[in-house]
């Protein structure tokens, strides 16, 4: 899985090394490491888990210092032991040492992402439910962490509010009906553009159903297991059905044997816990 385009990626990563750099650089690897002096080093994997960041790990020296290379020894996607040295970088020591913490932030928390997703997917695949994420993301992290989602094995939900259209309760309170959300979006959205409305209840879902012209998809939201099964015996193929609200890694094969079409967990990106990567020197 490869990582979003560089003209995507590196205004963040240029983004991220400033907010370190801040007004004076790197003050102590500048008084310490002599110029010229070159090493090597191994990042190091100290947790199982499924990589992702690795060819971003790689733009971040290069943004720093296009003299460092960096060898890898697995891929974004790759499931490893603790222990695993999965890439190994050369070059000069005040580059590396320059780029290791945004390259380790980076790699730790994608990598916690992706494994967690995995595990979640892996839960959901007996009963052919996809696993996708939210838009509950770290500000400023969102295209990377859905990335590391994808990584995993999941799918992404909508990236922002302008890609794709979700009324939920708010909306639908503000318009006064379903009914009426619905027939409002309609009449402005463009033939290109998904539909997907939130419900609570399996009357609301009733009223999505009656509707002539209505939604690709339906969220159902908070619904407990058996609600959620009467849900989808209901739309019986006529939307995409997406069960949310609650879910977390230890109920997803529960949800999933309900028969929905995908389950969205803010939880893969909101609570996954970054893994243990480390960056060591080996030689001087």
């Amino acid at each position: 899985m490869s990582m979003p385009h560089a003209l995507i990626v590196d205004p963040l990563l240029e983004g991220f090394l400033r907010e370190d750099l801040g007004r004076a650089g790197d003050i102590t690897t500048d008084a310490i490491a002599p110029d010229g002096l070159t090493a090597r080093c191994a990042f190091t994997f100290r947790q199982a888990g499924v990589v992702c960041g690795l060819e971003l790990a790689r733009r971040v020296f290069a943004l720093v210092d296009p003299t460092v290379q960096v060898t890898l020894h697995a891929k974004d996607g790759d499931t490893i032991a603790a222990g695993t040295v999965v890439a190994e970088v050369s070059g000069p020591a005040r580059g590396i040492l320059t780029g290791e913490r945004v390259a380790l932030n980076l790699m730790g928390r994608l990598s916690g992402i992706a494994t967690l997703t995995r595990h979640c997917v892996d839960q959901a695949a007996p009963h052919g439910t996809r696993i996708a994420c939210t838009r509950k993301t770290t500000p400023g992290l969102r295209i990377l962490e859905k990335w590391a989602v994808r990584v995993g094995g999941g799918t992404n939900h909508r990236f922002g509010l302008d890609d794709g259209v979700l009324i939920k309760d708010n909306h639908i309170g503000v318009a006064g009906s379903i009914t009426e959300a619905v027939r409002r979006v309609r009449d402005r959205l463009g033939h290109m553009v998904k539909v997907e409305v939130e419900v609570d209840t399996l009357e609301q879902l009733a009223e999505l159903l009656a509707l002539e012209t209505g939604a690709d998809a339906v969220l159902l939201d908070n619904m407990p297991p058996p609600v959620l099964r009467q849900a989808v015996a209901m739309v019986a193929g006529r939307l995409t059905t997406e069960a949310s609200g609650g879910i977390t890694p230890d109920n997803v094969n529960e949800v999933a044997a309900t028969g929905v079409d995908l389950i969205s967990l803010g939880f893969l990106t909101h609570s996954a816990k970054t893994l243990d990567v480390g960056l060591d020197f080996t030689s001087l």
